[in-house]
């Protein structure tokens, strides 16, 4: 059996893909969960099946979020690190948008986070011992169009300072990390004059690779960063500096 176990949510692309990759390189037995049953189980033949395993899993409902992790802790013993990754966009200027968007952004980004930390809570304070990341995004700072997603990864960051406040004491750090603009299949489908746009408002004039917020959770999940808790790590080229250049 593996050393560690690390759960990670949205796996089966883009950014989750990319931090499942980097910790099963860094010895991680990755328990991989996404709603895109094919990408998921794609994720997990391309790591290999004695270092992955992939989930189809509603984050969002309560009773399958158990399930998971009753799951992985009667085949693996332990969870050791959880990555809540998953995410979704339903974007429009606010006298434009349902509220049937603004419950869907906020029901996966915030609830279904929350859900999961709930569930790694228990398990981790019970073993005194764990890392919880949770990726949030610039976009807390606000973001126009954004007003569902922007409050979801603001809530995600309070989350994550309040939940470090009582793992503390668990010897359980959790820390946050925000990224900007990301080469992802999401920002591979903007039109190329607003992706253009988005790139010249970055000081570093790019974008971030999803390995570059694979590196950071790497960072926060090793015993480099254990006096390290309550924090969020900006990995954006520099946008949360200013509003653009």
């Amino acid at each position: 059996m593996p050393d560690r176990i690390g759960i990670i949510t949205g796996a089966g692309k883009g950014i989750g893909k990319a931090i499942s990759e980097r910790l099963s390189a860094d010895g991680f037995y990755v328990a991989l969960v996404d709603v895109d049953k094919a990408a998921v189980e794609e994720t997990a033949l391309t790591i290999g099946a004695d270092k992955a395993t992939g989930y189809c899993v509603d984050i969002t409902d309560e009773v399958q979020v158990k399930a998971l992790f009753e799951n992985i802790e009667k085949t693996k013993g332990k969870i050791d690190l959880l990555v809540n990754n998953a995410g979704i966009i339903r974007d429009s200027l606010i006298w434009n948008m349902s509220a049937a968007d603004f419950d869907a952004v906020i029901n996966v980004n915030l609830k279904g986070t929350w859900l999961m930390c709930r569930e790694a809570a228990i398990r981790m304070k019970q073993q005194k011992q764990g890392c919880i990341v949770n990726i949030a995004s610039r976009a807390w700072l606000g973001n126009a169009a954004q007003t569902n997603y922007s409050a979801s990864k603001a809530g995600i960051i309070g989350l994550t300072r309040s939940l470090a406040l009582e793992m503390g004491r668990h010897n359980v750090s959790v820390n946050a990390i925000a990224p900007g603009l990301i080469d992802t299949p999401l920002t591979q489908k903007l039109k190329k004059e607003v992706l253009e746009k988005l790139i010249q408002a970055q000081p570093s004039r790019s974008m971030g690779k999803p390995e570059d917020i694979a590196n950071v959770v790497s960072f926060l999940a090793s015993e480099r960063t254990s006096f390290m808790t309550g924090q969020t790590l900006y990995v954006d080229g520099g946008k949360s500096i200013g509003a653009g250049l």
